[in-house]
């Protein structure tokens, strides 16, 4: 069954305006198949998959769906031909329940009235098939879990005969063992005969869940890989078209004094007694599992939980920050792991969102100078390269990369020395990422100290001059030089390794 095509799309080409997306692009997903589908962003990943659901048309090439050879496609079409997309945004009603959700314009109806107990027994029906969990159908949508509503997502599309599924970035806010038990109904579903295209940006879940993977590159397909016999660095490389070693920047600036400094730093419930410091120059990594406290220590450095024990130094200062604002006057910034949320205003242009923290500066007699506005922020879209059409662009139509570049602008504008980043690359391109590192490491060469919180303890090892860990509220690990590798991370951040035995 696997060698039989269920999506076979060649020779796309796809324009807008003088912007050449696609260009003679090719995706061919076979049946019984988990096909991962690659790339930058503008690559092309994102406009093929449209052409696929209905919403651009092509201007050349060919797109045949389970043999069919189809010339127009619509979203409802291509629904009707069995394709089914699993969005990133869950686009769920809140106050729907289950049964509703799942069969949202299919109800089971006698005459004109909704069956609705059929309703919630198939729909109940089908998610314990599925997925082995029992999940009330009476349960509203607001009330679930980020993975039970990906699970509603899923079996909407399964109670309409689903034959082929295409999931973006399905992952991103999930915790492993939720993606552990996504995995595997992928894999049940892969085994039932049907076709899922896997987009992400996580490149150990491509290697470990996905058969084949198409790489794109500059609008184009560069390369069809099986990912358990080619690398991950391979893969990378042909995505980014450079050694994947090139990817983080060389560090060789001396560092200076002491920027940051936290002292027996406690939060009641969530960490206890936690002691560091970050150097003027220096990028400090810190990591830990879920709910092993780091998120709430991150929080209490910018002012949105109040520590109750322990003191923030800041440049030799002890302060004190009830809320962000003090500590944005400290030079202070954030950068949240939730950019759509709490990083940028995305109904805001590029603009407003690059200077909102820092109004004051372009003041002149109770005014903004909207002159002297315009020319730092198209000075700061230059310098951090930000792919917008204009300064006044809705940050929402920007890609991800392009909206954490824009929230490290508005701190750059503010001229902030300390900059606290969690999950800054989090569903972000390789080659966005390159472009932060290199940013950030320019950041630190200029004197900025950057404490720097990531669960992808290689992107740690690989970028952070020093790191430490955090295992159920307490500094478990210290590691410099040598000794700063993922194996040990990962040791000290789940309890396995001593900060003793660890640190420098």
């Amino acid at each position: 069954m696997a060698d039989i095509l269920a999506i076979e799309m060649t020779g796309i080409t796809k324009t807008f305006g003088a912007v050449k997306a696609l260009v003679d692009a090719d995706l061919k997903v076979a049946r019984g198949t988990i096909h991962g589908l690659v790339g930058q962003n503008g690559a092309g990943k994102s406009t093929i998959i449209k052409i696929l659901a209905g919403i651009y048309s092509p201007d050349a090439g060919k797109v045949v769906i389970n043999g069919e050879q189809v010339t127009r496609l619509t979203p409802a079409s291509v629904e009707k031909l069995g394709v089914h997309f699993i969005h990133q945004e869950r686009l769920l009603v809140p106050t729907a329940t289950v049964a509703e959700a799942v069969f949202v314009n299919h109800e089971p109806r006698f005459g004109p009235f909704i069956r609705s107990g059929a309703m919630k027994r198939e729909a109940e029906a089908l998610i314990k098939r599925y997925f082995e969990i029992d999940l009330p159908a009476d349960t509203l949508i607001k009330d679930l879990t980020t993975a039970q509503q990906k699970i509603v997502q899923i079996t909407r599309a399964l109670a309409r005969k689903a034959s082929i599924l295409v999931l973006d970035e399905p992952t991103a806010a999930l915790v492993k063992r939720e993606v552990n038990s996504l995995f595997s109904v992928l894999r049940r579903l892969r085994d039932d005969g049907l076709a899922v295209i896997f987009i992400s940006h996580y490149m150990q879940e491509i290697e470990e869940l996905c058969d084949v993977v198409t790489v794109m590159r500059n609008g184009t397909d560069v390369g069809v890989v099986e990912p358990r016999a080619t690398s991950i660095d391979e893969i990378v490389a042909m995505m980014i078209n450079r050694d994947v070693g090139e990817m983080y920047p060389r560090r060789s600036h001396p560092l200076g004094d002491t920027l940051l400094k936290a002292d027996h730093l406690s939060s009641q419930g969530h960490f206890s007694a936690i002691s560091f410091e970050v150097r003027s120059g220096e990028i400090l990594g810190i990591t830990g599992l879920l709910g092993s406290g780091v998120k709430e220590l991150v929080e209490c450095l910018f002012g949105l939980e109040t520590p109750d024990g322990g003191t923030i130094s800041i440049e030799g200062k002890v302060r004190r920050y009830p809320n962000p604002n003090s500590a944005v006057r400290s030079r202070v910034a954030l950068v949240p792991e939730d950019r759509r949320a709490h990083g940028v205003a995305i109904d805001l242009s590029v603009r407003d969102n690059i200077t909102l923290a820092s109004l004051d500066r372009y003041m002149k007699a109770g005014f903004v100078s909207r002159a002297r506005e315009a020319e730092s922020v198209d000075a700061l879209i230059r310098e951090l390269s930000i792919k917008t059409p204009h300064r006044d662009h809705p940050v929402r139509n920007l890609s991800g990369g392009n909206q954490q570049k824009v929230t490290l602008a508005k701190w750059l504008s503010c001229q902030s020395r300390v900059y606290v980043l969690d999950e800054p690359t989090v569903a972000v391109d390789v080659g966005a990422k390159v472009e932060i590192y290199n940013l950030l490491n320019r950041l630190a060469s200029e004197g900025a100290a950057i404490l720097f919180m990531s669960s992808d303890l290689l992107e740690i090892e690989g970028f952070c001059d020093r790191a430490i860990t955090v295992y159920r509220g307490q500094l478990s690990g210290e590691f410099s030089g040598d000794r700063l590798n993922s194996d040990a991370l990962l040791a000290a951040a789940s309890g396995a390794g001593s900060r003793e035995g660890a640190a420098a």
